[in-house]
């Protein structure tokens, strides 16, 4: 904990903050409620080890400061909490709130000790992938220690998916695995597009295991769709093992190949698929502060982030236009 003081401010506030979180307490001694805020604060920040740097700024000693925050977000009360992140406020909340409260807070900034450990076993296993020759079971070791970590990274369970459908293709027991892990978070692809992609390339998985059991191989799918462009089944069947095999494009280019015929076709399965590729072929988007208007709290507007575009993914994106439209 440190006291914010008209000399140190720059360096112990907005310097610091570019190096870790720093959430800043404006109080006063005469402030009941503060006191009450105070011991709470001083808990958490021994509780999460280093996570953020809780600061202390007495309204009474330094009016100027205080003044000028409360004046920018239009608070008029103390105890009055402001996180600084990157050099900037990103988040606050006004009053004791109870700790409950304050985890919530947090939790939106501050990373926990298992989110920490997750983290770094997944930055482990992207820069193993990373080589030129990965040992993909090592990489596979150290996202499911990320995912058992800390369940609720979307993050480590993309990566741990992702590698598990890349061996899934040649090996069953991986399809099983991945099938199994993805039962476990199958309710956020209601909310999150990453995640319904990777059921179709699930799928696609699945459906390369099927036609291999069955000796239907990509060449023989190549010549029924020859023999019967109109063959929708077997374009979507081929498009499948181009998709589990990672030739993206090729794939897109089979499912164009059905939507320019019937864009409808078996509940616009081929529009899904193609549109699940995409997905996974583009990288996140950066996320902007934007922190959630909720009571006693300071809602402060994020910048956009601007993601430089992929010419092959626009590609893709307008020929799916096309052909819909």
């Amino acid at each position: 904990m440190i006291d914010i003081t008209l000399q140190n401010f720059e360096s112990e506030l907005i310097q610091a903050s570019m190096q870790q979180p720093v959430l800043l307490d404006i109080w006063a001694p005469w402030c009941g409620p503060c006191k009450q805020l105070g011991p709470v604060l001083e808990k958490l920040e021994t509780e999460y080890a280093g996570g953020f740097v809780l600061a202390k700024l007495n309204a009474d000693e330094v009016p100027e400061i205080a003044g000028q925050l409360s004046q920018m977000f239009g608070v008029r009360s103390i105890p009055f909490c402001v996180m600084f992140a990157q050099g900037q406020p990103v988040d606050g909340f006004v009053g004791a709130i109870p700790e409950a409260q304050i985890r919530e807070f947090l939790a939106k900034h501050v990373a926990t000790p298992e989110q920490v450990e997750a983290e770094e076993d997944v930055e482990e296993a992207e820069q193993m992938l990373a080589s030129d020759k990965p040992d993909i079971q090592a990489v596979l070791e150290r996202l499911r220690a990320a995912v058992e970590t800390d369940p609720a990274s979307d993050v480590a369970w993309i990566d741990y998916l992702k590698v598990l459908l890349g061996v899934a293709r040649h090996d069953d027991a991986a399809l099983a695995e991945a099938r199994q892990a993805y039962a476990q978070v199958a309710p956020r692809a209601l909310a999150d597009a990453r995640f319904a992609a990777l059921e179709h390339g699930l799928l696609a998985a699945e459906a390369v295991r099927d036609a291999r059991a069955a000796g239907r191989t990509p060449e023989a799918l190549r010549a029924a769709i020859a023999a019967a462009p109109r063959d929708f089944a077997a374009r979507l069947e081929l498009a499948r093992h181009l998709f589990a095999a990672g030739a993206m494009t090729e794939a897109m280019d089979e499912l164009l190949e059905i939507l320019m015929r019937d864009k409808g076709w078996s509940d616009g399965l081929a529009r899904k698929t193609y549109v699940a590729i995409l997905e996974l072929m583009s990288k996140p988007a950066p996320k902007a502060a934007t922190p959630e208007a909720k009571k006693g709290a300071v809602e402060i507007a994020g910048k956009a982030v601007v993601v430089p575009g992929d010419p092959v993914i626009d590609s893709y994106r307008r020929k799916l236009s096309m052909a819909l439209f």
